[in-house]
């Protein structure tokens, strides 16, 4: 058929090709529109891998092995389970007075962060 119309997107690689009409700038515009399906299903694609890698690393499993921290009120005390540390203050914490230990936390999680290689050795 001379009115056939083969695209190739030289990026990608992607062929389409259109014969179903009997023009060929008809089976041209076709061809361009299912092309541009392709690269938007592509592109749509890669941006969801994206995404849902990114929200693994973020989110954990919900397991109660992550936990980041307990308040065990019979014995009066709060352990932050990501550095290993337990405080004895339940009332003065309770009352909003966590600053001591949010910024021991984070002196903690930074100096893991610098002295990690990346693997996790829990």
């Amino acid at each position: 058929v001379e009115t056939a119309v083969r695209i190739t997107h030289l990026p990608t690689g992607i062929i389409t090709a259109c014969q179903e009409e009997r023009s060929q700038g008809k089976n041209r515009a076709k061809a361009m529109a299912m092309l541009a399906a392709k690269l938007a299903q592509i592109s749509e694609e890669n941006q969801a891998r994206e995404n849902a890698g990114a929200r693994k690393s973020q989110v954990g499993t919900g397991d109660r092995s992550e936990k980041i921290r307990t308040y065990n009120f019979p014995q009066n005390r709060v352990t932050d389970h990501r550095i290993q540390e337990s405080w004895h203050n339940m009332p003065e914490i309770m009352d909003g007075n966590i600053k001591a230990i949010l910024e021991e936390v984070k002196l903690n999680i930074d100096k893991k962060g610098t002295n990690d290689s990346g693997s996790d050795t829990d």
